[in-house]
């Protein structure tokens, strides 16, 4: 088993176990400032979210990778297995390239944990209720 792959399973493997649902520690408000500069060029969050660029990210926990139909998703992203989690999250936006080799996701990746939070605390904002 590759590398990624090992790391995709123990992460899905580790957030199936822990049976609690995805919350972000992070601020969700400072998110909402990061959004717009580090993901907002591709994806859409809110009432009248689409796919553009990139896939809507409402309901992004608990989602299967590749699976909303406004979107075209490269084969890798449709063929990856994952199920978004703050974990799955966590490692794709530090490396995508490393979770889903293959994804056509144009990021380089974030080395700022903190950052990440504030991106998940707002992205969570966008859960069906």
């Amino acid at each position: 088993m590759n590398k990624a792959a090992a790391l995709t399973l123990a992460l899905v493997l580790n957030a199936g176990l822990s049976g609690a649902p995805a919350h972000a520690a992070g601020d969700a408000e400072a998110g909402a400032k990061l959004f717009p500069r580090l993901c907002g060029g591709c994806h859409q969050v809110g009432e009248t979210a689409r796919g553009s660029f990139g896939p809507q990210l409402n309901g992004i926990f608990g989602r299967h990778s590749g699976s909303t139909t406004d979107y075209q998703y490269s084969e890798a992203m449709k063929s990856a297995g994952i199920v978004w989690t703050r974990e799955t999250l966590t490692a794709y936006l530090e490396a995508p390239k490393s979770v889903v080799p293959g994804t056509r996701m144009i990021f380089w990746g974030l080395s700022d944990p903190e950052k990440i939070e504030n991106l998940l605390a707002y992205l969570q904002t966008f859960q069906p209720q």
